[in-house]
């Protein structure tokens, strides 16, 4: 009986989050336009942060557990979801475009953020003073996010220049399901999680397997739901910029964050087996869309 209550909460939660992101993405949608904020900027700022508060709350939550190897482990599982899994299905749903800007600002960061996550984790220990370094780089990230915005927005004026009595309207229209829909998606990812989790149990699952798999799969559930629905309202720049800006964030935040409360020594296959598994990942991301910047990952040829 249990599994089937269990079930039913599963099923509820994932309801739960597909109808909070429809009304985050929408909302997020509306300021992008009310404000001329490019669709990307938004994707790689507020939905992508946003969608990965679960990652940032089990990071936290498990080193403050001294389960440091568990918030590594879901940082980088995050990663590999977010790329194979999130990119992969929203590909099936809609075709997803690249384009120059995303070569030229975003792409750079995620491969020097990888780069330096490698470097920290090659010596199978996750320390404090690097933790810190990794953090106090979302400083300049989020100053480069901005200048690149303010070029952007330069290029915008004249479009918005005579709607700010509209907007002031709409505004208060989009913020209501701008921050109701990320409350509600955060809550159904972690009851997700939760219920995810006792079925696990329940059938005899090995905690190890729930740690690598549901807990890594679940807190990347905000960042597909959202993908998807980006997509299915042609709002690609934000489908993309999140996942981009998601894994970004998920190095910058998620594992600093474990490091700096506990640094731990790791076992050697958290580099070897799940950090160059990532990288590649990654690597294979950025390859096809510097080969085929002028094509479109299709039903095809998904990630």
């Amino acid at each position: 009986m249990d599994i089937f209550i269990e079930l039913l909460i599963l099923m509820m939660s994932l309801c739960a989050l597909i109808w909070g992101a429809t009304q985050f993405i929408n909302g997020s949608i509306l300021i992008s336009n009310i404000f001329g904020v490019p669709k990307i900027f938004i994707g790689l700022t507020i939905v992508s942060i946003g969608t990965s508060a679960p990652e940032i709350g089990v990071s936290i939550n498990a080193a403050l557990n001294n389960s440091t190897h568990l918030a590594v482990g879901n940082a980088l599982g995050s990663n590999l979801a977010n790329v194979g899994l999130v990119l992969g299905f929203t590909a099936c749903i809609s075709a997803v475009p690249f384009n120059k800007s995303l070569i030229k600002r975003e792409i750079p960061i995620l491969v020097i953020v990888t780069a330096l996550a490698g470097i920290c984790l090659f010596d199978n220990a996750l320390g404090r003073s690097e933790s810190v370094f990794l953090f106090l780089m979302v400083i300049p990230i989020s100053f480069y996010l901005l200048s690149t915005f303010k070029d952007s927005q330069k290029k915008l004026e004249d479009e918005v220049e005579n709607t700010s009595a509209h907007n002031e309207k709409t505004f208060g229209k989009a913020i209501i399901p701008f921050f109701i829909g990320l409350i509600v998606l955060l809550v159904g990812a972690e009851f997700t999680v939760n219920s995810s989790q006792t079925i696990a149990e329940l059938l005899g699952v090995s905690e190890l397997v729930i740690g690598l798999t549901i807990i890594a799969l679940g807190t990347s559930l905000p960042e597909l739901a959202a993908s998807l629905i980006s997509a299915l309202k042609n709002s690609h720049e934000i489908a993309l910029g999140n996942i981009i800006g998601s894994n970004i964030f998920n190095i910058v935040l998620v594992l600093s964050l474990a490091g700096i409360i506990a640094p731990a020594e790791l076992p050697s296959q958290t580099f070897w087996r799940d950090f160059i598994s990532m990288a590649m990942l990654t690597t294979m991301l950025v390859l096809v869309i510097l080969s085929k910047l002028k094509i479109r990952i299709n039903r095809q040829n998904p990630q």
